[in-house]
């Protein structure tokens, strides 16, 4: 587990992360997503000690990580798959990580099998494509068989087959019972891998839900309910702000909530319900809308702040 106590870090007039609160629980994969500078990187790096926080604190497994002197047991991050000596083999870094984190040697081999790098072992990571690095960075990051996970982009570089299987290995993690806590742009993915959002702008949550309750607040997702007491739930629903469009004998579309909420409603007025399912919901769309206030930039337009933040080192 994560835990994230109104974490701050401020680079001189520069707020790159504000006040964050959320907590990222095992058993799922949990998305990371904001606009371009938002602050997720900042706010990865100083889960890991990376970064030192201007404010509040951060926890991984109840401890700061910087006080695991085995840090890889505990925390396996990929945060910038181009982070690595040129000059080594594949197998010689992963050596290296162990050895410093007490790792027994021999996965080294297991971990390069895992990731489809068993057969590049010996060769030099310099002459290795960005989709070899990533699954290297994987492999590095599965080392340690650590309860919790960080990727920060973790799909840039991959063909179709590469994504396919890391988008099925986050979900296996998660199924072990591992924290996944995954930063991407890439909506569609999100929308296949993820099962909770986290959610930052400007450095300050907007988000923390489940994925299809964050869907669903975007304009034009409804979600769809069939329940023998259509007419209650619509005025359950509609007291709660939502509206409300019958479609068919006793099916609503409803709009501004989530279907998580509608659940909950139906439950505290002890309304049956045969259906409850999102429909027509983007959650691009979702996130446009949600983070438009947010966005740091448009098109060819950086803002100070954001070059402030680039010069301090903070990627996103």
């Amino acid at each position: 587990m994560i835990e994230v106590n109104d974490l701050t870090k401020r680079y001189g007039s520069t707020t790159a992360v504000d006040a964050l609160t959320f907590t990222v629980r095992p058993g799922c994969v949990t998305g990371f997503l904001g606009p371009n500078g938002a602050g997720k990187s900042t706010t990865l790096r100083m889960i890991i000690g990376l970064n030192e926080p201007t404010g509040g604190s951060v926890t991984v497994q109840g401890r700061a990580f910087r006080r695991r002197p085995r840090g890889l047991r505990h925390v396996g991050a990929l945060l910038d798959a181009g982070d690595v000596h040129g000059g080594r083999s594949a197998a010689a870094h992963l050596g290296v990580l162990a050895r410093t984190n007490a790792i027994p040697l021999r996965r080294v081999g297991e971990v390069l099998d895992e990731v489809g790098l068993d057969a590049a072992a010996r060769r030099r990571i310099g002459g290795f494509s960005l989709g070899m690095k990533q699954r290297l960075g994987i492999a590095a990051a599965l080392l340690g068989d650590p309860p919790v996970l960080l990727f920060d982009e973790p799909l840039n570089g991959l063909d179709p087959e590469g994504v396919r299987w890391v988008r099925d290995l986050f979900r296996r993690l998660a199924g072990e019972g591992r924290t996944v806590f995954v930063s991407s742009h890439l909506m569609t993915e999100m929308e296949h891998t993820a099962d909770r959002l986290v959610v930052i702008g400007r450095g300050r949550l907007i988000a923390d839900e489940p994925l299809a309750a964050f869907a669903a607040r975007g304009a034009g997702a409804r979600v769809r309910v069939r329940t023998p007491d259509a007419s209650a739930l619509a005025d359950a629903v509609q007291a709660a702000g939502a509206t409300v469009t019958r479609d068919g004998d006793g099916v609503l579309l409803v709009g501004g909530l989530g279907s998580d909420q509608i659940g909950d409603l139906a439950f505290e007025h002890r309304l049956r319900l045969h259906e409850l399912s999102v429909t027509s919901a983007s959650l691009e769309r979702a996130f446009m809308e949600l983070t438009a206030d947010s966005v740091e930039y448009t098109a060819g337009e950086a803002s100070a702040g954001e070059a402030s933040v680039r010069e301090a080192g903070d990627a996103r």
